[in-house]
């Protein structure tokens, strides 16, 4: 069951990115283009998303109760901002203003086929396994 809802999840999620044009790198890359052919169709897709989001987290972690499909909520416990964090934050916004594509569209765009697109989930997927079996042993040895 939680899987088949996992998925379901996932496919909305997907049908939202590409209604909303998100995976087209194109309106990304037209978005961070102040200076040239300036696209404004991201702040509109964050400026509806971001309140039902905060509406949809008020409304869930007020009824104090278990997921459906899990024992828990994972929720961020840390509050502070770190070096860490900053770098992450780096490495993920250099990514994104490159390759107009961030992990949750470029996944939904692996079915337009493009190499670019294959390539940059190759390249994600090679930075996470780097962190889980590179940099998370070393921090557990200090």
């Amino acid at each position: 069951m939680k899987n088949l809802f996992s998925l379901t999840c996932g496919i909305l999620f997907g049908i939202g990115l590409s209604l909303s044009g998100m995976t087209n790198p194109q309106v990304v890359l037209g978005f961070l283009d102040l200076f040239g052919n300036w696209n404004p169709m991201l702040i509109f897709v964050m400026a509806s998303a971001v309140p039902i989001t905060f509406i949809g987290y008020r409304i869930v972690l007020s009824r104090k109760q278990q997921p459906l499909c899990d024992n828990e909520f994972y929720l961020p416990v840390k509050k502070s901002i770190d070096g860490k964090l900053i770098l992450g934050a780096v490495i993920f916004g250099t990514g994104w203003g490159l390759s107009g594509l961030c992990p949750g569209p470029a996944v939904a765009s692996l079915s337009s086929l493009q190499p670019k697109v294959f390539g940059f989930v190759l390249a994600m997927i090679m930075g996470m396994v780097i962190v889980d079996y590179l940099i998370k042993p070393i921090k557990k040895d200090h």
